[in-house]
């Protein structure tokens, strides 16, 4: 533990002894928690931030004058070459097999925008049994690692926020049939957040004004806890990336992976055609030649709706979040060590609760500082051969964000119906369903059985008993 005069003395040489000027009002432990926040702040990074980031620069606008369409491998049901995919499956299913594999969550955040109290990852999804986020992505791990012969590690990462309270859910629920031996949790980082001068903010007379450092700091803080030396140790070569708020995911898609492999890349990503012009979900895109995403927010109205001579969106490529990335490419961009690939802070200038030189709480009408975080998509450009490759929406996207309306509980459950229900319809049941695929009743498929609608037809073929619905299949 830093003394704390040595870490008040760095402070204030590096000009930032302000966050001090409460310290003689503040009892012992109050003390103690704002040397624990001092001590997590990289005053040299802070500094460099704020030179780089926001001396001298305005918050600015999105410059769109390099970007260019970026190609992808299209699915087999749009046109995709069918020999390539069935090798991309048979070559993803052997290294899954080899216990290559471990599943990477981000799950720091908070429901809050669900109107639910507690970890995203705790809220209740399914349509029937109504389980939680996590125990869905639980249910898919287990059955990957039944088909696949492998313990398939899995890796989350919470958020000083919800760590705790994510933990004490997984071991409530033992954590849901998985060994605790193979499941890790590790915090994400936080930043400080400054004034437009560069000084930190003080939230409170004895913490700074803290955030998390983006999803791109997955990376960084897998290497730092010590996580991704474990699962090297494993024998893990390749992560499966996805965020916690969707559920369809296929954590362990066979196809998705082989690409991945035999491109040589070091990062893969999913893409998705957009629903419709705008909708909000970033976009993948070549800049000035390097591929990167573009925040629905940035991308021109021009560009966005640009049709190519096809008909289809010229900008079409959504970006659902979900990633292959290699271990040894994650801790080198993770370690910071290497000066040429590290991932890049993003500005944002915010309205951040503060308390003011007499010690007053002030909730501030407009901008008074900035935020920084990092996006993991960043990594794209560090990475060698990085590949994008067609997923199909119905099968694999379908998130949680919001209380109503689009990307809503409401939506994400109709999709898992539909998802089911054409499971069960290829599979010879005869469930009936709308013009939409909505079944007219509910039904919910354990996803321990089957991650694609071929793994359940076998699953549904082999089992013992032939009632009208089997094991494992509940309705409602």
């Amino acid at each position: 533990m830093t003394d704390p005069t040595t870490l008040r003395n760095q402070f204030e040489s590096a000009g930032q002894g302000h966050v001090f000027r409460f310290w003689d009002s503040l009892n012992a432990h109050d003390r103690q928690h704002l040397l624990n926040e001092c001590a997590e702040v990289d005053l040299a990074e802070v500094r460099n931030l704020h030179e780089t980031l926001v001396a001298g620069q305005s918050a600015g606008g999105f410059d769109a004058s390099g970007l260019a369409p970026i190609p992808f491998l299209e699915h087999p049901k749009h046109g995709g070459d069918s020999a390539l995919w069935a090798k991309a499956a048979a070559t993803g299913r052997a290294h899954l097999r080899a216990g290559k594999v471990a599943f990477l969550t981000v799950a720091g955040g908070q429901g809050t925008r669900l109107g639910y109290d507690g970890p995203k990852g705790t809220f209740a999804i399914t349509p029937v049994r109504h389980q939680s986020l996590f125990a869905v992505f639980a249910a898919k791990i287990i059955g990957a690692r039944k088909r696949h012969g492998q313990p398939m590690p899995w890796v989350l990462m919470t958020s000083d926020v919800n760590h705790e309270p994510t933990v004490r859910y997984f071991k409530e629920h033992h954590f849901f049939g998985l060994p605790e031996s193979d499941v890790f949790f590790f915090r994400q980082g936080r930043m400080a957040a400054v004034d437009f001068s560069g000084k930190l903010i003080l939230e409170t007379k004895s913490s700074l004004a803290l955030s998390p450092d983006g999803h791109g700091g997955s990376l960084r803080a897998l290497a730092r806890s010590g996580v991704a030396a474990e699962l090297r140790q494993r024998g893990v070569t390749t992560l499966s990336y996805f965020q916690v708020d969707n559920p369809l995911v296929r954590v362990a898609d066979e196809a998705f992976l082989g690409h991945h492999l035999l491109a040589g890349s070091d990062m893969s990503s999913k893409t998705l055609p957009k629903a419709h012009a705008h909708e909000k979900v970033g976009v993948f895109a070549l800049n000035q030649g390097a591929p990167g995403i573009v925040e629905y927010s940035d991308l021109p109205k021009a560009l966005a709706e640009a049709h190519d001579s096809h008909g289809r969106l010229l900008y079409r490529a959504g970006n659902p979040a979900i990633h292959a990335i290699e271990l040894a490419f994650a801790e080198r961009l993770g370690s910071g060590l290497d000066t040429a690939c590290r991932l890049p802070f993003h500005r944002a200038d915010k309205k951040i609760p503060c308390v003011d030189a007499a010690g007053n709480h002030v909730k501030p009408d407009k901008a008074n500082g900035v935020k920084f975080e990092m996006f993991v998509f960043d990594a794209l450009p560090f990475a060698r051969n990085p590949l994008l490759v067609e997923t199909l929406r119905a099968e694999d996207f379908s998130p949680v964000k919001n209380a109503d309306g689009a990307d809503s509980p409401a939506t994400c459950q109709a999709d898992l119906l539909r998802l089911h229900a054409a499971w069960l319809n290829a599979a010879g049941a005869m469930v009936p369903v709308d013009s939409t695929g909505l079944p007219a009743f509910k039904l919910e498929i354990d996803f321990s059985l089957a991650d694609s609608p071929e793994d359940f037809a076998a699953a549904w073929k082999s089992m013992s008993r032939h009632p009208s619905l089997h094991e494992g299949v509940v309705v409602s």
